[in-house]
């Protein structure tokens, strides 16, 4: 009786035990699953291959800006022996070039065991001499595993955490490449344009497509190449080609620099343009910025002032009123015009500069004419403010106002580059107006010669490209091609060139500013053995409505020799008043831009 109670009683005490190792194997289960394994790595592995922006190249073949990889090191510390936390401290500072001292705060920062970024910041070198000092910890057993029910072990990890713009040459070709701004895409750091070029060709740089690694990996992480394994090519963003030859923009931008220094300048700008194609060689500025470190004083210069800012062109609009007069044939080249300075001469017994009213206004010439009657040549060889706005209330409202049109005033260039201004012109209702209460319109009048409108740098280059282009007007442009998988692709031009006047005209001016630069008032510019041509124009800023003094000078035309034509741009922006006329400052800019286009070969004399 008591073997059979004993015998009953140890076999419900079995029983009894048996449904609690089953219950605690199922609630260990439950806690392996939802939290040890949790936490171990997978034996199937998935590994993103990022790729990179697309690059700015220039004509001859330099990277101006550029991405690359960036990687950061992340380790688990619950994973590390302790006893060899000062090993790997010494040999993750000499692969990783960091300091040891900020390894071991970053290690002591973390009070929970668990991942760490011990840096997010490390090129494609230093990330491959990681990755080989991994698998060096592992041998050396610094990480370890957590239990003995698993072999896995999560070490160091290498990991792209986004691509990191470069700009190799500094402040070269700035502010025209623009600069960027950092986003965050699927827990990966990205840029964008947002100016420039890098903002106009945001979409073509940044049409990539990221590459995908999946399959099994081996206990230590490394991936298993077998039929289960998948990969999806990386392909990186679209590269832009420039106009613009490196060695070229180098010197333009080094005579923006000397000249800015000499005349004591806010600014000066430079381009060169192709006449017959429109392709942009040079557009160069003094004032520029390293789009990696932009500092406090250079925050202006981020918007491109070839395109943005809106100034009084002065007498470089003269050029344009006369090509209207002429080729709305209300001008005979034979004729002469009055210079009102008739009666008027001083002590020397030459006449003084003539005088032009105007209702209340009175408009003079900055030069001084020994004759009472001028030529159409005359008006624009010594630059006639009189000759000019006669010349123009010739045309109606309608003609003048849209002849500037055709010139480029008032609207973009649509040069390859954002956020464009059009200046500003007056209306054909304030034109319609002025001329039924007057007989001459002043609005005309002081328009003729580029005072009371506003015009952009690019808007002009583009405006005289048709004086060299036979009446053809044509669209700036820094780009013409891509470069996707080392293929060029043509980029075909948003709009063709266009005749806005006829060739005879186009011609007819285009002898005007040759003898300006023979005789007249761009004469600084003239080099024996090419064909060169061109217009000063000095204006006044103004602010609070009135002119300060303040000015803006600029000289505008073109350098050909038997085969190449050249359209080229000079503004000074703000010169000390020693060099505030164009003949002074302006001009000499040119010629220097001129005589680098020959040294490089660009221009040969005849």
């Amino acid at each position: 009786m008591t073997n059979s109670s004993n015998q009953k009683k140890w076999y419900f005490i079995t029983i009894i035990s048996s449904f609690i190792i089953l219950i605690l194997c199922y609630i260990y289960n439950i806690y392996y699953i939802t939290t040890i394994k949790k936490k171990l790595p997978s034996k199937h592995y998935s590994k993103k291959n990022v790729s990179v922006r697309g690059s700015i190249i220039s004509k001859d073949g330099f990277v101006v800006s550029k991405s690359t990889q960036i990687y950061k090191a992340v380790i688990d510390t619950k994973y590390l022996d302790t006893n060899k936390k000062e090993l790997f401290i010494n040999l993750f500072s000499i692969y990783s070039n960091i300091s040891k001292k900020y390894i071991e705060e970053k290690l002591n920062s973390k009070k929970v065991p668990g991942k760490l970024v011990l840096s997010y910041d490390i090129d494609s070198r230093a990330a491959a001499n990681l990755r080989q000092l991994s698998k060096k910890l592992l041998r050396l057993n610094v990480f370890i595993p957590r239990n003995k029910h698993n072999s896995f072990v999560i070490g160091l990890d290498i990991l792209i955490s986004g691509d990191k713009r470069i700009y190799p040459y500094k402040k070269l070709l700035t502010p025209l490449i623009g600069h960027i701004k950092k986003y965050e895409l699927s827990n990966i750091t990205r840029v964008k344009g947002i100016n420039g070029l890098e903002k106009y060709y945001n979409t073509q740089l940044n049409n990539f497509t990221d590459g995908l690694l999946k399959g099994q990996r081996d206990v230590i992480g490394d991936i298993i190449f077998n039929k289960a394994s998948s990969i999806i090519t990386t392909k990186d963003g679209t590269s832009i080609k420039l106009n613009i030859p490196l060695k070229l923009q180098t010197r333009i931008e080094f005579i923006a620099d000397f000249y800015k220094k000499k005349f004591q300048a806010k600014e000066i700008l430079i381009s060169i343009m192709n006449s017959q194609t429109g392709e942009i060689l040079s557009l160069a500025t003094s004032n520029r910025y390293y789009p990696k470190k932009i500092l406090k004083n250079e925050i202006s210069y981020l918007d491109i002032s070839a395109i943005s800012y809106q100034f009084e062109p002065g007498s470089i609009v003269k050029p344009i009123t006369m090509a209207l007069v002429i080729d709305n044939k209300k001008l005979k080249l034979d004729e002469l015009i009055y210079a009102h300075n008739k009666g008027n001469k001083n002590s020397n017994g030459k006449y003084r500069r003539g005088k032009y009213k105007i209702n209340k206004h009175t408009i003079g010439d900055d030069h001084q004419f020994d004759k009472h009657y001028i030529s159409p040549f005359d008006i624009i060889v010594y630059s006639s403010n009189i000759g000019i706005l006669k010349l123009a209330q010739r045309l109606s409202a309608k003609e003048f106002l849209n002849g500037f049109h055709k010139f480029g005033l008032g609207k973009k260039s649509n040069i390859d580059l954002p956020y464009e201004r059009v200046g500003k012109l007056h209306s054909l209702k304030q034109y319609q107006a002025y001329q039924k209460v007057h007989k001459d319109n002043i609005f005309k009048a002081t328009d003729s010669y580029g005072q009371g409108i506003t015009a952009t740098f690019m808007q002009m280059l583009k405006a005289y490209s048709t004086f060299n282009n036979q009446g053809k007007i044509l669209t700036p442009q820094i780009t013409s091609n891509f470069l996707k998988n080392n293929n060029l692709k043509k980029i075909k031009p948003k709009y063709n060139q266009k005749q806005i006047v006829s060739k005879r005209t186009a011609f007819i001016v285009k002898q005007m500013l040759i003898k300006t630069v023979q005789n007249g008032t761009g004469r600084g510019t003239n080099i024996e053995g090419l064909e060169i041509g061109g217009k000063t124009g000095t204006s006044q800023i103004a602010q609070h409505g009135k002119y300060q003094k303040k000015y803006i000078s600029s000289f505008f035309g073109f350098a050909n020799d038997l085969s190449s034509k050249y359209t080229i741009g000079v503004t000074v922006f703000e010169p000390s008043i020693k060099y505030h006329y164009a003949s002074s400052s302006a001009v000499k800019v040119f010629k220097e831009t001129i005589i680098t286009l020959e040294e490089e070969g660009f221009l040969v004399k005849y």
